[in-house]
C-alpha cells in the first residue's frame, strides 16, 4: 500500500480522479489499479500544516520583546504543527504510520514550496519509509497517470527541499530580528506599532518610496511646441517643429515668433523615410508576465491573478501557474495542434482557428528546453473548459492564456513607419511621424477589440494616417499653432508594474557583476512569492493602492528612512542571497555555510539599527500623526471594540462615536440620525484628535500627503457650517520677489 501526500484537498481530489475511489475523512482511498496493485491512499496538507516555532519556544525570555534579547539566533531550527490544522496532521500521520504502508509518494506542487510542505510533514510524523516524488506540471488525467507511471526517486528533488528550508529559516532570522529591533526602536519614539521587515519586502518597499520621493520632489517646467498644418496639392498633414532633434522650446515668445513666421509661407517636403518593422508574436506567459498583463487589462492585483490561475490549474485547465519560464519543450509543443483544435470548438476562439502556422516544434522562440527550468510556460492543457461554465474572473484569465498560445501560431505583425521632414520657407523644419499596417498578423488575436487596438497603438507611438507625399513636393502652411505643456513627474507604479520592477530589480544595482547575478535569479523574490510580498506591504499599511496606483504611506516611508542604506534594504544582498539559494537548490553547495552567514547578517542588522537610531531624522513625515494613530489602535484593542466618543453630532447633538471605519452618531438606531464623518479622506486617516477638532468647529492640524489622482498636497480641515461638509484649508502660497 502507498500513501500519496498532496498539498491541498482539491489537488488530492484531482490526483485520485483517474481511479476508482472511496472517500474517507481527510483522505481518498484508491482501489487496486495496474499503477497501484495493492491500492493507495491519497491524503493532503492544507497548505502549510507545519510552521517554524516562535522565539519563545527556544527560550521563554524571548516572549517579551526587548533589545537586550536581540539578536535571536537558534542553533537548530524546529517546526511544529500549526494549531488550527492539527486535526488534518493527525489524519496524515496515522495514515503514514499504518503497518501496511510501504511507500510514501510526495505529491505537493512540483516546486520548492511543495517539496518543503510534504517533507516537513513526514519528518514531524516521525516516519522513515521509502519516498518517491510525483513531478507533474498539470493536473489533467493524462498528466496524472503519466506522472504516477514515471515517479522520481526522492533524491532527485531533495536539494529543492534544502533550498526551501534554508530560505524559510534565513528569512525567519532576518524578519524576526529586523521586525523586533525596528519596532522596539520606534516604540522609544512613541510609535507603538509592529514594523515588520523582510529580506524581500523591505527592498521592494524601498523602491516604492524612492519613486514616491521623485514624484514629490518633481518641479514641473513649462515648455512650448509649435505645430503646423501643411497642404500639398490638396493632401494635408500636421508636423511638429524641431531643431537639433529637440521639439520643445523654453521661451514662449520664440515659439509664437516661429508660428507667426510660418503661417501662410511656402513649404517643401525635404525628406521622406519609410522603415518596415516586423514584430513577432509575444512569448508565452510565465507568472510575472501574466500578472502584469492581467493588471493592465482588468486591474487584477497580482495575488488575485495567481489565485484565479491556481483555480484553473486545480481544475486541470492550465499548466502549473508558478512557472518562471516562457518556453516549452518539444513534448509540450507536440500537443499544441490538439489543444488548438479543442479551443476551436469554443465559440470565443472559432474566429482565430485554424491558425496560419500549423506547428511550433521547430520555432526556438517558443520551444527551447534550455530555457525550461522546473516548469514550462503557463499554457492551456488538452482539457479545454466550456467557457460558459467558468466564473467571470476565470474566463478572463483563461482567455489571456489561451489567446497568447493561439497568437504564437500567427505570423509577424508588419508596419511601415514613415517620417516626413518639411521645410517652411527654407528655414523652419517640421517632422511628421506615422505608420501604416502592412500585415495584421498576431495582432488579430490579441487586439481583436477595436478599443484595445487603439490603446496599444497609442502606446506604440502617435498614430497618424499620412498622405502619399514625395520628396520635393511643394505646398503651403495652412495654419501654425503653439501648444503650452508641462514636464510630467515619474508615473506611479501600478501593482502590475511592481511585479515587473521586482523581477528587474537588477537595473537598480550599480555593480555590473551583481547586476548579472540579479538578472540570473530574476530580481527580488520568486514567481511564487512576489504577489504575496505586495499583499504583505498592503496589510502592514506600508503602501496603499488607489485606482490601481501604488502610494507609499508615512509608515512605509518612515521605515525606509530608518533602514536607510542598511543591508536590509539592499537589492545587492538579495542578489547574493538568491544566487546562493539557487546553488543550494541545484545541489552545488551545502546549506550550512549559508545559514551561518545568515546568522551573522541578522546580528549585524540589529547592531546597525541600534546605532543608526541615534541619528534618525524623519523630515517630511507626520510623525505625530503616526503616534496618535498607534495610540488609537492600542486604545481600540484595550476596549475590545467599545466605541470611543469623539464629540457632539452636528445634526442632532448626540454623541459622535469612532465606529472603526467612520465616525457616526450614537443615536442612529434611536432617531435614525445618519450624520457621519469619514475616517479616511484622499488616502489619509482622520485621527480621533482631528475628528474632535472638526466637531468642535476648529481647524485640524496640517495633514500631509492627501492624494488626488497623481497629485499630493498638504492641508488642514474644517467643518463648513454653510455647506454642511468638510472643507480644505490650504497653507498660504509663498510669493516670490516682485519687481
Amino acid at each position: 500500500m502507498k500513501v500519496i501526500v498532496a498539498e491541498k484537498p482539491d489537488q488530492g481530489a484531482k490526483l485520485a480522479a483517474p481511479f476508482s475511489t472511496k472517500k474517507g475523512q481527510g483522505y481518498i482511498e484508491i482501489k487496486p489499479h495496474p499503477l497501484f496493485p495493492d491500492g493507495a491512499i491519497v491524503t493532503w496538507a492544507v497548505g502549510h500544516l507545519c510552521e517554524l516555532v516562535p522565539p519563545e519556544e527556544y527560550d521563554p525570555s524571548y516572549k517579551k520583546w526587548s533589545l537586550s534579547t536581540l539578536p535571536i539566533l537558534p542553533n537548530q531550527f524546529r517546526h511544529k504543527v500549526t494549531p488550527s490544522k492539527y486535526k488534518q496532521f493527525t489524519i496524515v500521520k496515522s495514515l503514514l504510520k499504518r503497518p501496511d504502508v510501504t511507500e510514501i509518494i510526495m505529491a505537493g506542487d512540483a516546486g520548492r514550496e511543495g517539496e518543503y510542505i510534504t517533507r516537513i510533514i513526514i519528518q514531524l510524523a516521525g516516519v522513515r519509509k521509502p519516498l518517491k516524488r510525483l513531478w507533474i506540471s498539470s493536473l489533467t488525467e493524462k498528466a496524472v497517470l503519466n506522472g504516477f507511471a514515471t515517479l522520481k526517486d526522492e533524491s532527485a528533488t531533495r536539494s529543492l527541499y534544502e533550498e526551501a528550508l534554508s530560505r524559510s529559516c534565513a528569512d525567519w532570522l532576518i524578519g524576526m530580528n529586523g521586525s523586533r529591533v525596528y519596532s522596539l526602536l520606534f516604540q522609544k519614539r512613541g510609535i507603538r506599532e509592529v514594523f515588520s521587515t523582510g529580506r524581500v519586502q523591505t527592498p521592494t518597499l524601498s523602491l516604492i518610496v524612492k519613486r514616491e520621493k521623485k514624484i514629490e520632489s518633481f518641479v514641473p517646467e513649462p515648455f512650448w511646441e509649435v505645430s503646423a498644418t501643411f497642404d500639398m496639392s490638396g493632401m494635408q498633414y500636421v508636423g511638429k517643429w524641431f531643431k537639433d532633434d529637440e521639439t520643445r522650446l523654453a521661451n514662449p515668445e520664440m515659439a509664437h515668433k516661429i508660428a507667426a513666421f510660418c503661417h501662410g509661407k511656402p513649404a517643401r517636403v525635404a525628406d521622406v523615410q519609410t522603415e518596415r518593422k516586423e514584430t513577432p508574436p509575444p512569448l508565452l506567459f510565465n507568472l510575472s508576465a501574466l500578472q502584469s498583463v492581467a493588471n493592465k487589462a482588468f486591474k487584477f492585483s497580482p495575488k488575485k491573478t495567481l489565485d484565479v490561475t491556481q483555480q484553473l490549474y486545480v481544475k486541470g485547465f492550465v499548466s502549473y501557474p508558478r512557472s518562471d519560464s516562457q518556453h516549452v519543450t518539444a513534448e509540450e509543443a507536440a500537443l499544441f495542434p490538439d489543444i488548438l483544435t479543442k479551443l476551436g470548438q469554443q465559440t470565443l476562439y472559432q474566429p482565430y482557428i485554424p491558425v496560419p502556422v500549423s506547428s511550433l516544434l521547430h520555432n526556438r522562440r517558443y520551444v527551447d528546453p534550455k530555457k525550461v527550468t522546473d516548469h514550462y510556460a503557463i499554457i492551456p492543457t488538452e482539457q479545454v473548459p466550456d467557457m460558459e461554465k467558468l466564473s467571470t474572473d476565470e474566463r478572463k484569465v483563461y482567455e489571456l492564456i489561451a489567446k497568447r498560445l493561439i497568437a504564437a501560431h500567427y505570423d509577424v505583425a508588419i508596419f511601415d513607419h514613415t517620417t516626413i521632414v518639411t521645410k517652411v520657407d527654407g528655414r523652419a523644419t517640421f517632422r511628421t511621424k506615422g505608420k501604416r499596417e502592412v500585415q495584421e498578423g498576431w495582432r488579430r488575436v490579441l487586439f481583436d477589440d477595436k478599443k484595445k487596438k487603439q490603446k496599444a497603438e497609442k502606446n506604440d507611438e502617435e498614430e497618424m494616417l499620412l498622405p502619399d507625399v514625395h520628396m520635393g513636393a511643394d505646398g503651403t502652411v495652412v495654419s501654425a499653432d503653439v501648444k503650452e505643456s508641462k514636464t510630467q513627474p515619474p508615473k506611479r507604479f501600478t501593482e502590475g508594474d511592481l511585479i515587473t520592477v521586482m523581477k528587474t530589480a537588477g537595473k537598480h544595482i550599480d555593480d555590473a557583476e551583481l547586476e548579472k547575478v540579479m538578472h540570473r535569479v530574476e530580481g527580488l523574490g520568486t514567481e511564487a512569492t512576489r504577489a504575496g510580498i505586495i499583499t504583505v506591504l498592503k496589510d502592514r499599511e506600508y503602501i496603499e493602492v488607489s485606482k490601481n496606483l501604488v502610494y507609499a504611506t508615512d509608515k512605509g516611508r518612515m521605515l525606509v528612512e530608518a533602514v536607510g542604506a542598511s543591508i536590509l534594504s539592499s537589492a545587492e544582498m538579495t542578489a547574493k542571497w538568491e544566487q546562493r539559494l539557487h546553488e543550494i537548490g541545484q545541489g552545488k553547495v551545502a546549506s550550512a555555510p549559508f545559514m551561518e552567514q545568515a546568522r551573522k547578517l541578522a546580528a549585524h542588522l540589529v547592531d546597525e539599527a541600534v546605532k543608526q537610531a541615534e541619528t534618525w531624522n524623519f523630515t517630511g513625515i507626520d510623525e505625530e500623526a503616526l503616534k496618535v494613530a498607534s495610540a488609537e489602535k492600542r486604545g481600540r484593542g484595550k476596549q475590545k471594540g467599545a466605541p470611543v466618543k469623539v464629540g457632539v453630532c452636528k445634526k442632532c447633538g448626540g454623541d459622535m462615536l469612532d465606529r472603526n471605519t467612520f465616525y457616526g452618531c450614537a443615536r442612529y438606531k434611536e432617531t435614525k440620525c445618519e450624520f457621519t464623518l469619514p475616517k479616511k479622506m484622499l488616502g489619509k486617516t482622520i485621527s480621533q484628535a482631528n475628528a474632535r477638532k472638526l466637531l468642535a468647529g476648529q481647524e485640524t492640524d496640517t495633514i500631509k500627503g492627501f492624494k488626488k489622482g497623481e497629485k499630493t498636497f498638504d492641508a488642514r480641515l474644517k467643518w463648513d457650517e454653510v455647506a454642511g461638509k468638510i472643507a480644505f484649508i490650504f497653507p498660504p502660497r509663498r510669493m516670490g520677489n516682485e519687481g
